[in-house]
């Protein structure tokens, strides 16, 4: 027999010989993770799995550990609530949390063994959702004029993951593909106001826990005051009678007075009907100057002028 083969065969026999003097299969190999759990966020009292899957020969066993302490399973406890699973898996019934006990929240990992040796997996986390109800700035109530710009802004409550937003108006959620609505953080803005947008708002807070409802706030659009009709010149006689008209609408209906000259009326001169037609019986030559019909309301105001000429009557009529 050769140097070489004798090598050969003292090798071969080395393979089949464990460290512990017992016999050893060939094909036997240490354990590897082939599927590492992932980091998860789950809500409390809902169920989750952490995978895990190991390959080895023999079979590895698979134990879990978080924040490097061994978990406890069914295996330990049939009560527990943590189930090894054939695949390795940890399997939560449910998710324990509460203020002062977090048994289940932290950083897990998988550890497979043979008697080859032992493989951990990556880290993974498991985190409990959170959604509080209290919002951290509720919307407030707005009024803006027709055709101006709106916004409602609020702060959802604390959460994890952090809450998204959207808006509900009159208890119905809006479209943001409308154009002149565009959502961005806690802003709604709405621009080119109309009457239609009048109502009540709420913001919507929302993860994966449900959701939260703001106090709702009111939006109401007015109109500024326009004229339907305005004062317009006038030349009479003295002695004759003269009037002014002047119509205007709005919301909140507009407030009209009027002016000569830049001053109030004179008290007793001129007589204002209800309908905002200024009115004089007999027309004298003190009279004379520019008229102006004011028209306001909270959102607006507007002015309209006109003069009046008196002229004496000819002589001898």
């Amino acid at each position: 027999m050769s140097r070489l083969m004798f090598t050969q065969l003292l090798l071969c026999g080395f393979l089949y010989v464990r460290v512990d003097g017992s016999r050893l299969r060939q094909e036997d190999f240490p354990p590897r993770i082939v599927e590492h759990p992932s980091d998860v966020i789950v809500s409390k009292g809902e169920p989750t799995t952490l995978n895990c899957k190991a390959e080895g020969r023999p079979t590895p066993t698979i134990e879990w550990y978080k924040d490097g302490e061994r978990v406890e399973t069914d295996k330990d406890d049939p009560r527990s609530h943590r189930m090894l699973l054939p695949s390795g898996s940890l399997f939560f019934l449910r998710i324990v949390h509460g203020r002062r006990s977090k048994p289940d929240e932290g950083s897990y990992v998988c550890v497979a063994r043979n008697y080859l040796g032992e493989a951990v997996s990556r880290n993974a986390s498991l985190e409990v959702a959170l959604l509080r109800d209290d919002f951290r700035q509720n919307p407030t109530d707005v009024v803006v004029a027709a055709g101006e710009p709106a916004i409602l802004e609020c702060q959802p409550p604390r959460g994890h993951p952090e809450p998204t937003i959207y808006w509900k108006k009159d208890k119905v959620r809006i479209d943001d593909k409308e154009e002149r609505i565009s959502i961005r953080g806690g802003k709604l803005m709405i621009s080119n106001t109309r009457k239609s947008d009048a109502g009540m708002y709420t913001c919507v807070g929302t993860n994966m826990v449900g959701e939260r409802d703001s106090d709702p706030a009111e939006l109401t659009v007015f109109e500024r005051p326009t004229f339907l009709r305005r004062p317009i010149n006038q030349v009479v006689l003295e002695e004759e009678s003269v009037e002014f008209r002047c119509q205007v609408q709005g919301d909140p209906q507009p407030t009209v007075r009027w002016k000569k000259d830049d001053a109030d009326l004179p008290r007793g001169r001129y007589d204002i009907k209800d309908d905002y037609t200024l009115r004089i019986k007999k027309a004298m030559s003190t009279d004379e100057g520019t008229f102006m019909c004011i028209a306001e309301n909270r959102v607006g105001k507007v002015e309209a002028s006109a003069t009046l000429t008196v002229r004496a009557r000819p002589v001898g009529k």
